[in-house]
């Protein structure tokens, strides 16, 4: 039963990164990989806090929050507003934000290594305290339970907010059909900047709670993260809500056996084995739909 714990905490660590990726990606067709370093430099920023003023944990995360969205915004609007605007068509666009993704992201990842000299960093300055808790004989730490609560939560209030609201549907459409969608009103700038805004935000709060959790990161932290998120997402099916959930408790239950059965050194092999069985048996994803795009 231990082992279901680490099952859930791990798959709450892994969606509650990919969440944000997961939403760019499935609706405005942006698929971000300076995702792992808007994480990692939120919890950089916030240990740079911690080393003038003594804060407890909302403060901490408030602070991740804010920087995430607001680095996500930056990037927005300075680099993948002006590929858009360039590209000749979509998917010209597509493969030059992901590369410009990769090139926006070299940029907090050496000013963190710069400064730290590559050597870890963490949020022990800090009031708050990881503790251990027991319940049932079974044991979590208060950041783990948080991490869960947090992750499920978020991840329930933007299905809820993609399915049930104007601005939600809105922006499916502009997943489904951009061009349509433009001529029916919709302004894909403004949900554009919200969706970034709110994707660099969960990154930060799962920043911030990784680096409780471990007691430390490197910068390089996120890159790891990186790769998880993109098998959580593949496997679950991109633009699917469900799906990411799915795929985030699936690679968690398959790295956690493999753990526990073997050494461990099989363990970062999970995430490019899934990817490519996956990719073999159902190009979708578990949940995906098969996309007609017209051209």
């Amino acid at each position: 039963m231990q082992d279901l714990v680490s099952v859930v905490t791990l798959g709450s660590v892994y969606l509650l990164f990919a969440l944000g990726m997961s939403l760019t990606w499935g609706t405005i067709d942006i698929l971000n990989f300076a995702h792992g370093s808007i994480f990692m430099f939120s919890a950089f920023s916030a240990s740079l806090v911690l080393e003038r003023t003594t804060l407890g944990l909302l403060p901490v995360l408030l602070i991740g929050a804010a920087v995430g969205a607001l680095m996500s915004l930056l990037i927005q609007v300075v680099a993948f507003e002006q590929i858009i605007k360039r590209a000749r068509d979509r998917r010209t666009a597509e493969m030059q934000i992901l590369i410009g993704g990769i090139g926006v992201a070299i940029i907090p990842l050496a000013i963190a290594q710069h400064h730290t000299q590559s050597n870890p960093f963490g949020l022990s300055a800090s009031s708050f305290s990881v503790e251990s808790i027991s319940l049932g004989g079974l044991r979590i730490t208060n950041v783990a339970a948080l991490t869960v609560l947090l992750a499920v939560a978020l991840w329930a209030a933007a299905a809820l907010w993609l399915r049930r609201s104007r601005q939600g549907l809105a922006l499916r459409s502009i997943g489904v059909d951009a061009q349509t969608a433009a001529l029916m009103g919709v302004d894909r700038r403004r949900l554009a900047l919200v969706t970034m805004a709110v994707a660099g935000a969960t990154a930060g709060l799962s920043g911030i709670l990784f680096t409780f959790s471990l007691g430390a990161m490197t910068p390089e932290s996120g890159d790891t993260l990186l790769v998880k998120a993109f098998a959580c997402i593949v496997l679950g099916g991109v633009g699917s809500m469900l799906g990411v959930a799915f795929g985030a408790y699936a690679l968690a239950a398959a790295e956690v056996l493999i753990l526990t059965q073997t050494n461990g050194s099989w363990v970062e092999a999970v995430s490019f084995g899934l990817i490519f069985l996956v990719l073999l048996v159902r190009p979708a994803g578990v949940f995906g739909r098969k996309e007609v795009r017209r051209t």
